[in-house]
């Protein structure tokens, strides 16, 4: 026997909280008992895999603390150390704060993480002691028995010992898109999912014994890899260590030869020279970032099941909604029962079964009841048939094979798929008559031009959901169950509209994000709640089953079309692929296994929290309190981490293009490098460090584009020069003046520099508000306290002698940033077209 899942168009994501389909029917074992269980657990036979969604502790300590770049400062530390003074250790100390920084936010982001996977971790139901209870995927124990209902995920590798139409999709591990019919004696794999039916299995293999499960682990850990974002930083890094070290040994060499008498003020101009090349904040703040992102997701309920998903989504540029559990919400209401006149046949007779015709015509209560008799058969019935319940109760008495109920009978049940858009119930009539009955989607039951279907596209123009029940003398196991059909009723059904899907859909609009409706419903109902939320597009909805077959004229329509209605999960996956194939950044939104097919393939993979395993298996990103007006943040939260970084990004590789030219001019002219590295550590903090911080976590609404690298570059690399260039020559300058009073020279080479670098972090805080022109005049105050305040110029060793070399510097940093603007401008213009 088996038991019917949802009857209407949709493959089911909610769980019931009423029994399992498989729960404890008479004759069915009770399971593993207390103390069996406890014996287990003491001997480890327990599924300790845990379900991670960050690194550990000991993995975001290794990876804050041990970096190339952390290696190299804290040997240059070292060193200052040795030869002193103090005050030119001083980046050793901001390296410090930075790294604890990073390994503080990145520990605030896994708390919140693994706090959201807790919250959304899937609950299997075992069977102990003869009763059903839901328990932790860690307390699943050997030998428990599991069972499994539509949506549910295979948590652990076992052998299947009950079966009522039990379907397994195994996809995710095998690749084979069709589904498997399982069996009792079959074996079932962590990873996969059920589709159609219900079950149970005996668990064979838990914690790492079970290879699939290790698999799956892996596939959901938190990370930090697999994004342009990262992937252009980590380039332009390695770029930079290959250009460091032999810069560095060139520098080295030079300043002991220019100091040779002073070896110790050879080393710490070299490490001044050497320090600054490293952009050792940009990593920092990257991490900083998206944590903090995760942190502020979070809070809104969003789990963040992989980190580069925040950096995808504020790429998209389309996403693709599932109706139902997304733009409606998860409860129906049954608004109208319809019966249907009778269908005589071409002699102006009635149908052989018109008896019972007649009967169910005549009284609708007949009709009433055949529909409690299939809901007694759904255990877990989701919000279509929790209306029909709802409105005419559910006769549990009918749900055994041969039990009465008021005089019906169940013999066989079909369960409800997303292909076949229909459920059936085999059923043994109270006048002793059998039939099948169907319920389901009227324009797949009822063949093209009938009369009824005029009556549901009118309903379906309203924005109503119609499920059609009918009879047919053909049993379930016939190749067409639904051939002669009689229609009998037409089952009316209103979903309720989410009351932000509206908002969150001109918020999309706005944003320039394309939303695209695709349901498994009829397209003329789907067309009706588009237009009712206004979206663009949403009055010439199309239906699926008429899409073209060519891939070109398919992916025409997939771009131009809005909404979909009558959408297979195969077709959903298509869809998304047509839309990629065209250069779009696709979003996908579902609650139901016939959604994880194209969850799985979509760029960005987005699930309700309430939705089946399966699909919060396989999303990047999950919606913990089923809130589609929770994308929007998501969406602006990506922007504001991608933009950001790549604004102070610059920042940061325009220090390292003018440290290396720096080094290189000095090198070839055999002057002693123009700063300490205390001087280089107040440069860095008051134009680089501190502003990127603040600029780093500032809204930013901007859609995130490719070609990071090249972007970023084209300000760095001649910002760098210029500064550099600029730098040099007014030390060069001011040497020419009084080559024996070095610190002059340096003070005038540190103002210069300063001033330049200012310009340049003026440029990246673009478009200005009050708090961005206030944190460059707090930068620009701090430096006059530093050149002022004699302690401070004392510790620092900045004294600027005279007014000619300080105005030339301030003269020559005044030409720079004019050739900054231009070169600023240029580059615009170019990044626009």
């Amino acid at each position: 026997m088996t038991h019917p899942a949802q009857p209407g168009e949709e493959t089911p994501g909610d769980r019931h909280d009423g029994a399992h389909p498989l729960g404890l029917l008479p004759g069915r074992r009770g399971g593993l008992t207390a103390a069996e269980v406890a014996e287990r657990v003491s001997r480890g036979d327990v599924n300790d895999v845990p379900v991670r969604s960050s690194r550990s502790t000991r993995e975001i300590v290794r990876a804050n603390v041990f970096t190339r770049f952390n290696a190299i400062i804290g040997v240059m530390f070292g060193i200052i150390l040795v030869v002193g003074p103090i005050q030119d250790g001083l980046f050793g100390l901001v390296i410090v704060a930075n790294t604890a920084i990073g390994i503080i936010q990145e520990m605030r982001a896994k708390k919140t993480l693994d706090s959201l996977a807790l919250i959304g971790e899937a609950k299997p139901e075992v069977r102990r002691d003869g009763t059903v209870q839901q328990i932790a995927t860690g307390e699943i124990v050997l030998d428990d028995t599991v069972l499994l209902g539509i949506g549910d995920k295979v948590i652990v590798d076992g052998e299947v010992t009950e079966a009522d139409g039990l379907e397994i999709d195994e996809s995710l591990l095998t690749g084979e898109p069709d589904p498997v019919l399982k069996q009792p004696g079959d074996q079932v794999m962590s990873g996969s999912f059920v589709v159609a039916g219900a079950g149970a299995f005996t668990a064979t293999k838990v914690g790492r014994e079970a290879y699939a499960a290790q698999l799956a682990e892996e596939a959901s850990k938190f990370t930090l890899v697999k994004s342009e974002l990262r992937t252009g930083i980590d380039s332009i890094l390695r770029f930079i260590t290959w250009l460091l070290v032999p810069t560095a040994i060139g520098l080295i060499i030079s300043q002991l030869a220019v100091e040779g008498r002073d070896w110790k003020e050879a080393v710490r101009r070299m490490i001044a020279g050497i320090v600054p090349m490293v952009p050792e904040g940009l990593v920092l703040l990257t991490s900083v970032a998206f944590a903090i992102g995760v942190v502020r997701l979070g809070r809104k309920q969003c789990l963040v099941q992989e980190l580069p998903a925040i950096e995808g989504l504020a790429r998209v540029d389309t996403v693709c909604l599932d109706k139902t559990g997304t733009l409606t919400e998860g409860g129906m209401d049954v608004v109208e029962l319809r019966t249907l006149p009778q269908v005589p046949e071409a002699d102006g007779h009635l149908r052989p079964d018109a008896p019972l015709a007649r009967h169910v015509l005549a009284d609708p209560d007949v009709v009433k009841q055949a529909l409690g008799v299939m809901a007694g058969a759904d255990a877990r019935p989701n919000p279509s048939m929790q209306a029909v319940i709802d409105a005419y109760g559910r006769d549990e008495a009918g749900t055994g094979a041969g039990s009465p109920a008021g005089g019906w009978r169940v013999i066989e049940a079909m369960p409800f798929s997303s292909a076949r858009k229909w459920s059936g119930v085999q059923l043994l009539e109270p006048q002793g008559g059998e039939a099948s009955w169907l319920l389901g989607a009227p324009d797949v039951l009822l063949p093209s031009g009938h009369p009824a279907l005029a009556e549901v596209d009118e309903l379906g123009a309203k924005g109503l959901r119609v499920l059609l029940l009918g009879r047919t003398p053909v049993p379930l196991d016939a190749p067409d169950p639904a051939a002669d059909l009689q229609p009998l009723a037409l089952v009316v059904l209103q979903q309720r509209l989410r009351g932000d899907a509206a908002e969150t859909l001109r918020y999309f609009e706005g944003q320039r994000v394309q939303a695209k409706v695709i349901s498994g419903d009829a397209a003329v109902s789907v067309g009706a709640v588009a237009s009712h939320l206004g979206l663009p597009g949403a009055d010439h909805p199309v239906d699926a089953r008429h899409l073209p077959a060519d891939p070109q004229e398919f992916a025409d329509t997939a771009e131009r079309t809005t909404v979909f209605g009558r959408v297979t999960p195969q077709q959903k996956r298509e869809l998304v692929g047509a839309l990629q194939s065209r250069g779009r950044t696709v979003a996908m939104t579902g609650d139901g296994v016939n959604d994880v097919l194209a969850l799985k393939d979509a760029d960005i993979g987005v699930a309700m929290g309430t939705g089946s395993d399966a699909t919060r298996a396989v999303a990047q990103i999950v919606l913990l309190n089923d809130s589609f007006a929770t994308l929007p943040s998501v969406v602006a939260e990506g922007r504001r981490v991608i933009g950001n970084i790549e604004r102070v990004a610059g920042l940061f590789l325009v220090k390292t293009v003018y440290s290396v030219l720096l080094a290189l001019l000095v090198i070839f002219t055999h002057s002693p490098y123009p700063f300490l590295p205390r001087h280089s550590t107040v440069l860095s903090t008051l134009t680089i460090g501190i502003p990127a911080f603040f600029l780093a976590l500032a809204p930013n609404n901007e859609r995130a584009r490719t070609g990071f690298v090249r972007r970023v570059l084209r300000l760095a690399v001649p910002g760098g020069i210029i500064a550099g260039t600029a730098t040099f020559t007014a030390y060069a300058l001011a040497r020419a003046d009084h080559a024996t009073d070095l610190e002059s020279d340096t003070s005038v080479a540190t103002l210069t520099l300063f001033l330049v670098a200012m310009w340049v972090l003026a440029i990246v805080a673009r478009p200005y508000n009050w708090w961005r022109l206030l944190l460059i005049a707090a930068m620009g105050g701090a430096f006059t306290l530093v050149l002022t305040v004699p302690w401070l110029s004392d510790f620092f060793q900045l004294s600027l002698s005279g007014t000619r070399d300080p105005w030339i510097g301030v003269g020559i940093a005044l030409v720079a940033g004019l050739l900054l603007e231009v070169t600023w401008r240029i580059m615009r213009r170019k990044a626009d077209d």
